[in-house]
């Protein structure tokens, strides 16, 4: 890294995020500054009163700050980190309780389908405002976003201002790591081209140790399939399907992967509970292998309820008097976990391989100029720079075709401020059953979410 990193978390109410994000710095050891923003002041103190008690308990070298306004901290800014969550869970929960009314049901709701959509009107514009203030007071900071949904907050930002941002996320490197595992072998001997929209990105190469791997994938998706009306079966005599255990264990959570493998020839990141949003028209009702999605399985509720507790624990253990437990400087996996290593290799010029989500300038040939993809990149000096990759089977292409043009007409709807392009785009997004149902899910929504749109 540079001499001396001053890094902006905007967003920092996302404890989660921000206590891996600096228990990694304090691994590392290294001298810098952390500013801290949210603009809700309890979110923020929470945030403010922990990373304190980390810094101190290890006696390092930071230095901290913390404000409701975010043009406070940014001059000076090298690195700038953008979690935000507008309304945060409890506008949430409407993403994904009013298209209940409507028998839509969505495991996440913060990428794609009517939650997803509906999540990016109030996201783009905030988001804009803060693509604007960094370019006018931190105009060389790296600018890394991990805000959803993300190929529509990334494409609406540089679409109206032009900044120079990134997006990252975990789900590739996590579904590359369960991989390995389920193959048997380690992390270092995986090579692979994993290209798509983020949270549908697909596998089309995998090796270990330069041997195609994918005839294994295909021998592994075949037992997973055959094994579906055993699992059904245990699940009517009342038995829970596996959670755990062994990796092809595991694996049995996530039929439709494999079914997709087979389908598709190519194996999608971030598995299930993200990958089945994008096609709405398998599960109508939620209706997934026997189970609800979002209900009992994958459950939202359950989802809300840990962050929830997440953050009331943390906010007691930032206000009390005890000294933080050991665990809270462990390496954690996480939102976080590769940025830090991201900063070293484009501080010291290292070319090193990453999933980020990019502007498509020509590196995927047959997906739209301009789209952000979630595709292989290489730091340098300079920032995350597109890898060329061949083009995209053309089925697997077809998977991401109306998604790019759901996106730029979502993004259009945030930025117009336009009912009629969210309506669009409910339709092109395919979970709604008739344009009827749009027009009333559109309605419903932005009432809901009245209090945190600028229409």
């Amino acid at each position: 890294m540079s001499s001396h990193e001053k890094f902006v978390l905007i967003g920092a109410g996302s404890a989660m995020f921000t206590r891996g994000l600096v228990s990694d710095l304090l691994a590392t050891g290294q001298e810098c500054e952390v500013a801290l923003v949210d603009i809700d002041p309890q979110a923020l103190k929470t945030a403010e009163q922990l990373v304190r008690k980390m810094i101190a308990a290890k006696k390092a070298p930071i230095r901290l700050s913390a404000s409701l306004d975010r043009k406070d901290v940014l001059p000076g800014a090298t690195v700038v980190i953008t979690t935000i969550g507008v309304g945060k869970r409890r506008a949430w929960e409407q993403d994904v309780f009013v298209p209940r009314k409507y028998g839509i049901y969505m495991p996440v709701g913060d990428t794609v389908g009517p939650g997803g959509t509906s999540r990016a009107l109030r996201m783009i514009p905030d988001m804009v405002d803060i693509a604007r203030d960094v370019m006018d007071l931190a105009p060389d900071a790296l600018f890394f976003n991990y805000a959803n949904p993300m190929s529509v907050v990334c494409r609406g930002v540089i679409k109206a201002t032009g900044v120079k941002m990134t997006g990252l996320c975990h789900g590739v490197i996590d579904t590359a790591r369960w991989l390995a595992n389920l193959l048997g072998v380690p992390l270092a001997s995986l090579s692979y081209n994993a290209v798509g929209i983020n949270h549908l990105t697909w596998f089309t190469e995998l090796k270990v140790n330069g041997v195609d791997a994918m005839p294994r994938m295909h021998a592994i998706a075949d037992d997973v399939l055959g094994s579906l009306e055993e699992a059904r079966a245990a699940h009517k005599a009342g038995k829970p399907m596996p959670h755990c255990g062994s990796p092809f264990e595991s694996s049995l959570r996530f039929p439709f992967s494999w079914q997709c493998l087979k389908w598709f020839n190519a194996f999608p990141a971030p598995l299930d509970r993200h990958v089945c949003e994008f096609f709405p028209q398998f599960f109508r009702e939620g209706q997934y292998y026997g189970k609800t999605l979002g209900v009992d399985e994958f459950s939202f509720e359950g989802t809300i309820a840990v962050g929830d507790e997440i953050y009331a624990q943390m906010t007691a253990d930032a206000a009390g008097p005890e000294p933080l437990a050991d665990d809270y400087f462990q390496r954690a996996g996480g939102e976080h976990e590769q940025v830090i290593e991201i900063i070293h290799a484009i501080r010291t010029n290292t070319p090193r391989l990453y999933s980020a989500n990019l502007p498509n300038k020509g590196q995927v040939p047959n997906l739209p100029l301009e789209a952000v993809l979630e595709a292989p990149a290489v730091s340098d000096s300079r920032g995350l720079h597109p890898v060329q990759t061949p083009p995209l089977p053309a089925a697997v292409a077809g998977t991401l075709a109306t998604r790019f043009q759901w996106v730029e007409t979502t993004v259009e709807a945030a930025l117009e401020r336009s009912r009629d392009k969210f309506i669009q785009a409910l339709i092109l997004d395919g979970a709604v059953q008739s344009p009827d149902t749009a027009v009333a899910l559109a309605d419903d929504l932005l009432a809901a979410q009245a209090q945190y749109l600028r229409w």
